[in-house]
C-alpha cells in the first residue's frame, strides 16, 4: 500500500474583520514541535499564512484524523494570539501580502514582482513511489487527469474584494510563476533531472525546489508531489483529493509496468484543460482527460473514478471515493460554498468567518 501525505497552507485572518494578518512567525513560535518531536508547522513565503504537513499514512481514516488534528492545533495556536485560521485558497478581502525575510524569500521577492501580491494557499499531495524512474513514469501518465483534481478542490472564487469569475482563481495566479504548470512527457528519470538542471542553470530559478510542475519528484521525500489543488475548505475534500491522487499514481505505475505508453496530449491542450477546471470547476463542462473535448463535470469525474477504480478497490477506498465524489457534485466544493455564503449575507467578512468555522468541521 502506497503511503500518502498532505501539506496544507492555511490563511491567518482576524476573527472579527476577516482580514489576513501577518502572524505566521508568532504562530510558529507558539506551536514549537509536536508530541513526536517533529516540526508539524512551517513558515511559508507570506507572513499571512502557515503550512502544516501530515505524516505519511496508508489508511485514509488516519490521514483524515491527522488533517483534522493539524487544523485544530493551528486554530488553537492562532486563537491564543487573537487570530484565526481559514482553509481559503485566496483571501476574499483585499490584502497586501508581506514576504518573510529569510534569505531564500528575499531572493524570491527581488527576482519576482509577483511575490508582493500573490497570497495563495494550496494543497500538495505526496504519494510514495519506489524510484525516480517510477515517479517520472507516473508523472508522464497522470498529466491529463490532474485538472479534474483541480476542479474538485476549487476554493478561490474571490480575489481582492471581488468575485473573480473563476472557481479556482488561485490556480490562475499560480501560473504566473515561470516554472509552474503542466509538463511534456519526459520518458525517463534521466530526462527529467536533465530538464530540472537546465531550468536551474538559466538563473531564473534559485534551485530545484522552485520547479513548480503540476506533478514533480519531491526534493525532500521519496514521493511524487501533486501540486494542482487549492487548499480545500473541508477536510473530507482534502482526503478525497489525496485518495484519488494515490489511485492515479497506482494506476499509472501499473500501466508503466505493463508497457503501456503515456498519453501524448500536448502541453497547450493540458493548459486549456487546467483553465477550464479553474473557470467552472464542477459547475460547467470540463475537458475529458481522454478526448480533451468538453463534457459535463459529472461525466468527467465519473471517468476519473472508472480510470482508478481497480486501484481504489484494491486499497479499500472505492466506496468512500464514490460517496465523497457524489456528495461534492451534489453539494458543491469550497468555491460554491463561498459564493453561497456571499449570496446569503452580502458580506465578504461573513464569507471568511463562515469558512473559519468550516475549516475545523
Amino acid at each position: 500500500m502506497r503511503t500518502v501525505g498532505v501539506e496544507e497552507e492555511l490563511l491567518l485572518v482576524d476573527p472579527e474583520s476577516g482580514e489576513p494578518r501577518s502572524m505566521s512567525a508568532a504562530v510558529l513560535a507558539r506551536a514549537g514541535r509536536g508530541d513526536t518531536g517533529e516540526q508539524v508547522f512551517e513558515k511559508e513565503l507570506h507572513d499571512q499564512m502557515v503550512e502544516f504537513a501530515t505524516q505519511p499514512q496508508e489508511d485514509m481514516d488516519a490521514l483524515r484524523a491527522e488533517i483534522v488534528r493539524c487544523r485544530t492545533e493551528a486554530a488553537r495556536h492562532a486563537g491564543e494570539l487573537g487570530c484565526a485560521v481559514a482553509a481559503l485558497a485566496t483571501s476574499p478581502l483585499p490584502v497586501s501580502p508581506s514576504v518573510g525575510m529569510s534569505r531564500r524569500y528575499r531572493w524570491m521577492a527581488e527576482q519576482y514582482d509577483i511575490t508582493s501580491r500573490q497570497l495563495v494557499c494550496g494543497c500538495h499531495v505526496h504519494v510514495c513511489v519506489d524510484s525516480d524512474e517510477e515517479g517520472v513514469a507516473v508523472a508522464d501518465r497522470i498529466r491529463p487527469w490532474l485538472a479534474v483534481l483541480s476542479a474538485l478542490s476549487a476554493n478561490s472564487p474571490f480575489w481582492q474584494g471581488r468575485d473573480s469569475g473563476y472557481s479556482s482563481y488561485r490556480s490562475r495566479v499560480w501560473q504566473q510563476w515561470p516554472s509552474a504548470g503542466p509538463t511534456e512527457v519526459f520518458g525517463s528519470a534521466e530526462a527529467y533531472h536533465r530538464r530540472v538542471e537546465d531550468m536551474v542553470a538559466t538563473g531564473a530559478l534559485l534551485d530545484a525546489g522552485m520547479v513548480y510542475f503540476d506533478a514533480r519528484l519531491s526534493v525532500r521525500y521519496p514521493t511524487l508531489e501533486i501540486r494542482v489543488a487549492d487548499v480545500c475548505l473541508r477536510a473530507d475534500t482534502a482526503v478525497l483529493v489525496a485518495t484519488l491522487a494515490r489511485g492515479l499514481v497506482e494506476t499509472a505505475a501499473r500501466e508503466w509496468r505493463q508497457g503501456l505508453p503515456a498519453p501524448a496530449h500536448s502541453v497547450s491542450l493540458l493548459r486549456l484543460a487546467s483553465w477550464r477546471a479553474a473557470r467552472w470547476a464542477l459547475d460547467g463542462d470540463l475537458l475529458h482527460p481522454v478526448t480533451l473535448r468538453p463534457a459535463p463535470a459529472a461525466d468527467v469525474v465519473g471517468a476519473l473514478l472508472d480510470h482508478v477504480s481497480e486501484a481504489l478497490d484494491a486499497a479499500g477506498d472505492l466506496e468512500r471515493v464514490r460517496a465523497g465524489a457524489a456528495l461534492l457534485l451534489r453539494e458543491g466544493n469550497g468555491a460554491r460554498t463561498q459564493r453561497a455564503l456571499y449570496k446569503r449575507t452580502g458580506s465578504l467578512r461573513e464569507v471568511v468567518t463562515g469558512c473559519v468555522r468550516r475549516t475545523q468541521e
